[in-house]
């Protein structure tokens, strides 16, 4: 796995705008505020913790952001290729002599360890397909995780502005305590916007496109270890992956 450089430059050019274009026109430090913080961030963590187990919040809350910081660079050519060599290996040698092969995909690689392990076709494709089913589940509760703190936020937000506005009008006799009250009631509004549209919704959608693009790679590698115990032939293998590849990487293909 490598950095995800878009989701951290996102993240970071977010950020400095914001800051930036503050600071342009007043200090930074007043639009820092404890307690309208604290409406937010302890209402939205709140109203997630209820509509999710426990475990779905703080399991696949972190696995969600590795999950957006990383990329995977592998490419589904380099599978098929991979592929191919180890079926000709297969057919000269035996599937047992691919236990020992260096895979650096761990689904991939169980599915190898099946092979080498003398499991039949139907055996290595029902085990596959539920290890399929349950990876997507688990990263669809992350990007769900993400999803409800980006609806959450702006409504403990408008909470946070409703919570200040009364605190102002209970208070109206005493000037001191109008622009405290003020603050919490603007500035909740603030972080619930920057929590949801700067982050977590972001967030989310880029994990839903990642899961689609994972879910597209595993079944390529179910059917590339499908081929592999089958011994099938290296030529046909090629025409038996090729509809899984994406139209510019199977034009890369025809040219090697």
């Amino acid at each position: 796995m490598n950095l995800d450089f878009a989701t951290l430059a996102g993240l970071i050019f977010g950020v400095a705008i914001v800051t930036v274009a503050i600071m342009s026109g007043s200090p930074l430090n007043i639009f820092l505020n404890l307690p309208g913080f604290m409406i937010v961030a302890g209402g939205t963590i709140a109203a997630t913790m209820i509509k999710f187990p426990i475990t779905g919040v703080f399991v696949s809350l972190p696995l969600g952001l590795k999950a957006a910081f990383s990329n995977d660079k592998t490419k589904a050519s380099d599978y098929i290729r991979l592929t191919v060599k180890l079926v000709k290996k297969a057919r000269k040698s035996g599937l047992p002599s691919l236990e020992k092969e260096s895979v650096p995909n761990a689904f991939y690689k169980k599915g190898i360890q099946l092979c080498a392990d003398g499991k039949d076709g139907e055996f290595i494709r029902k085990v596959l397909v539920e290890e399929i089913t349950q990876e997507i589940r688990r990263e669809e509760v992350g990007a769900n995780v993400f999803r409800a703190i980006g609806d959450s936020a702006p409504a403990f937000g408008m909470f946070g502005t409703l919570v200040g506005l009364i605190q102002m009008l209970s208070n109206m006799t005493d000037p001191s305590t109008i622009g405290p009250a003020m603050a919490v009631a603007m500035l909740t509004t603030l972080y619930g916007v920057l929590l949801s549209q700067l982050l977590a919704y972001p967030i989310s959608e880029k994990l839903t496109m990642k899961i689609d693009r994972q879910t597209a790679l595993s079944e390529l590698i179910l059917e590339c270890i499908v081929q592999i115990q089958q011994l099938q032939n290296p030529t046909a293998l090629k025409d038996i992956l090729e509809p899984y590849l994406p139209g510019n990487q199977r034009k890369a293909e025809d040219d090697r």
